[in-house]
């Protein structure tokens, strides 16, 4: 009689933690879609020009050096990410190394991403976990000698790469903190926004003053209050509205690659998230650089 008083115990606490188990799985996925629209959407890794499958790569993003072809994030256990652990994904994320011991190319953004929280990097797993997973392998890259060799990337991580978490400033408001997160961690607005080197370092002199040679080749301006060539005429109202629907205070709307993150990311933010990324890029250090083609 014991024995069925405690086999009928055991069973009813199963029973009630299969749907809490279920619940937090929910909400983690639910948070990380949020932290997933905080990045801009991940849309380098759907090949959007050629209406390839969500998530699933092949997207071709050129750099000075040659093509670098997008990896499969879907939870494909094969081609994509299905089956990584906890460890594998957050040491991807954070140390730009794969469950191989591979070193990634710095075209993926793990410099800015080590900055996230760990309950950030979890939520989003569950999130790219939760899409549906897509059977296709990676595209090989088509870099140049030397670039073309992994070696190398040990070296450059030396150099370049400085691992570790987002530290909160203490004599910031909240605000400033949240959007400074926003920036530097989830949004890695730098990747794009700074000039590099010959070595594809960013030069951190230049932070947020544009770049000429952006992703897939396009230009990235000057995102510095600078009010000759950077954005500082823009208020903060201008700044949330143009990461709300990629119109600037001009009335002319974006374009590429940028329209992309607006459109699959930023949009989805919540607008407090917005002026907290306004109030940060509003106080950074005014750099005069205008930005325009390499021909002109």
């Amino acid at each position: 009689m014991r024995w069925h008083r405690t086999t009928a115990l055991l069973i009813g606490l199963v029973a009630l933690a299969v749907p809490a188990r279920g619940q937090e799985t929910a909400s983690a996925v639910q948070r990380g879609k949020a932290v997933f629209h905080a990045t801009g959407g991940c849309n380098c890794h759907t090949d959007v020009k050629n209406k390839g499958p969500f998530m699933a790569g092949g997207r071709p993003i050129a750099t000075p050096f040659g093509n670098i072809y997008a990896t499969n994030i879907t939870p494909d256990d094969e081609t994509g990410i299905g089956a990584w652990s906890d460890a594998d994904f957050i040491n991807a994320m954070t140390k730009g190394t794969g469950p191989d011991g591979r070193h990634y190319y710095p075209v993926f953004p793990y410099t800015s991403f080590t900055r996230m929280t760990r309950q950030d990097l979890l939520d989003l797993k569950a999130y790219l976990f939760s899409v549906p997973p897509i059977r296709q392998a990676n595209q090989p890259n088509a870099l140049r000698f030397p670039f073309s060799w992994r070696g190398g990337l040990a070296a450059w991580k030396s150099l370049y790469f400085q691992p570790g978490a987002f530290q909160p400033d203490a004599t910031q408001a909240e605000a400033w903190n949240r959007g400074a997160y926003l920036v530097n961690a989830l949004g890695h607005c730098s990747e794009c926004h700074t000039p590099r080197n010959l070595m594809g370092g960013l030069k951190t002199s230049m932070r947020f003053a544009g770049a000429v040679d952006g992703p897939e080749g396009e230009l990235a301006p000057n995102l510095t209050p600078d009010e000759a060539t950077g954005i500082g005429d823009w208020s903060t109202t201008d700044l949330v509205w143009y990461l709300q629907t990629g119109l600037k205070p001009d009335g002319d709307d974006t374009q590429g690659l940028m329209s992309e993150m607006i459109e699959h990311g930023f949009q989805h933010v919540p607008e407090a998230d917005l002026r907290a990324i306004a109030a940060y890029i509003r106080s950074l250090e005014p750099i005069a650089n205008k930005v325009v083609p390499k021909d002109k």
